[in-house]
């Protein structure tokens, strides 16, 4: 049998070096059986890896039994969990596997959720539910292709135990997954030493983060700042991309925010089915404190918090002059990401922002479905639109759905609309209402996740362990069919 190719990766002990006061080594647990339910292949060239030389004995190995590696460090943080500080977190059912260098230059992280109980575990049994598994898989799959930054499954395996949960029907299937991230290290790493009062090692975390994720600005006299600055930027880009394609991640805790402004870990998440700010994904949300509408100003919020530990380490610097920029950022961002789903790759300022204002303003006011908009009139658009306003289709404003609670839109917002986004097409040339359409392919998928995709392709799994559901929704999602 060839070697395994995951083994012989130049793996980097990066976060290891900076010694014991910051994770555990750990012991993977050992699982009954191994059945490889998922593989990304789509990661191995960025590895370097030929996919037709990795078999699937190989991802077990590896990313099931977890041979050839050590040491399994669990990280240490806290964080603050629907705004109450909890200072006993940690990687509960997970550990940092290794890291390893990108062909892209950038170090990626392997990190398993449900692979055995930690120091951190909290009488939890460190496990992870085989649904949770494909939940995450979707969610990461579909958030790439709309072109969010998100970290992605490598490998789910199944792993053979009974596990049982409060909040879902049990006993229910386990399984074990490893993400691929750009970091492990969350906003409640940093907050942990504010915590303890260690200076020295905010200080230390600090200069490693600069190091490792931000290497231009190492060096620089003004680098912590420009490090809390270009961050709130990421934070602020990243909710904009959320927002614009719908997507709600549920748990917005600190301990859930990445110190690289990468998103991941989507437990309880939800895509909205129609346009609605107070949309909640978690059922224990009872308040909506991380409701669709509340993400922005929350990771605001989470930024600030941060500014804490990093004003320990670093008390004369102007942490909340960086913060400043986040609205704004937010706001171009978020603008310029709908109207790329509506089209348009530059406008007029003040015309975009009319044709976004209005978009929203319809969605909300006919509970049209929020993916089933963006696909119509990807399929719908016609350049011709731009020499007759009158063929712009109304119906792009109705529910396919006739079971739907959708309303008909009133006559001056929908003029409003068709008028706007008719004043756009007539400022294209030639070229430019070509690229309209390309615009529209390239950052509206055919397939938009909603809830009864993911409960379709998990019932077909529980109920008669079939898995062709849920092997064609990936590849629809990754090849944006």
């Amino acid at each position: 049998m060839n070697p395994n190719p995951f083994l012989s990766l130049p793996y980097e002990p990066a976060f290891e070096s900076l010694g014991d006061d910051y994770y555990d080594v750990v012991a993977a647990a050992e699982f009954p059986q191994h059945l490889l339910r998922f593989r990304n292949d789509d990661l191995l060239p960025q590895l370097g890896l030929d996919r037709a030389q990795v078999t699937d004995d190989h991802f077990i190995e590896a990313f099931g039994q977890f041979q050839g590696r050590y040491p399994l460090i669990a990280l240490r943080y806290h964080g603050y969990q629907f705004g109450e500080y909890n200072p006993h977190l940690g990687d509960g059912r997970g550990f940092l596997q290794g890291q390893v260098r990108g062909q892209d230059g950038e170090l990626y992280d392997f990190g398993t959720k449900g692979s055995g109980m930690t120091p951190w575990s909290r009488g939890g049994d460190g496990r992870l539910t085989l649904k949770g598994g494909v939940r995450e898989v979707l969610a990461s799959e579909a958030l790439h292709a709309l072109g969010v930054r998100t970290s992605r499954c490598l490998s789910l395996v199944e792993t053979g135990e009974q596990l049982w949960r409060g909040d879902e029907p049990s006993p229910t299937r386990s399984a074990v997954m490893v993400r691929f991230s750009r970091s492990h290290i969350r906003f409640g790493t940093f907050e942990r030493y504010h915590y303890l009062g260690r200076k020295d090692l905010i200080e230390r975390l600090l200069n490693h983060v600069i190091a490792i994720y931000y290497p231009h600005l190492k060096g620089e006299a003004d680098a912590p700042l420009r490090f809390y600055g270009e961050l709130v930027q990421r934070v602020a880009t990243l909710a904009a991309q959320w927002m614009s394609v719908g997507f709600c991640h549920a748990v917005l805790n600190t301990d859930n925010m990445s110190i690289t402004g990468e998103s991941f870990d989507y437990g309880p998440y939800g895509f909205i089915p129609t346009y609605n700010p107070r949309f909640t994904a978690a059922y224990f949300d009872h308040y909506g404190r991380y409701a669709y509408g509340n993400q922005a100003p929350i990771c605001k919020l989470n930024l600030e918090w941060l500014q804490r530990p990093l004003a320990l380490a670093l008390p004369d610097l102007d942490w909340d002059g960086q913060l400043q920029a986040f609205d704004e950022t937010f706001r171009r961002a978020y603008v310029q990401r709908m109207l790329n789903r509506l089209g348009f790759e530059t406008v007029d300022d003040s015309l975009g922002l009319e044709l976004v204002r209005s978009t929203l303003e319809l969605l909300q006011m006919t509970q049209v479905g929020y993916g089933d908009f963006f696909s119509r009139l990807r399929h719908q658009f016609q350049p011709r639109w731009r020499d007759n306003i009158d063929l712009i289709p109304l119906d792009l404003f109705s529910s396919a759905d006739p079971d739907t609670d959708s309303q008909a839109p009133s006559a001056e917002v929908w003029q409003t609309w068709r008028g706007c986004y008719h004043l756009l097409l007539q400022a294209c040339d030639a070229a430019a209402l070509k690229g309209v359409q390309n615009c529209l392919d390239r950052h509206n998928g055919h397939t938009y996740l909603t809830r009864p995709h993911i409960e379709a392709v998990w019932e077909a799994i529980d109920q008669a362990n079939d898995w062709d559901p849920f092997a064609a929704l990936v590849h629809k999602l990754q090849t944006r069919n």
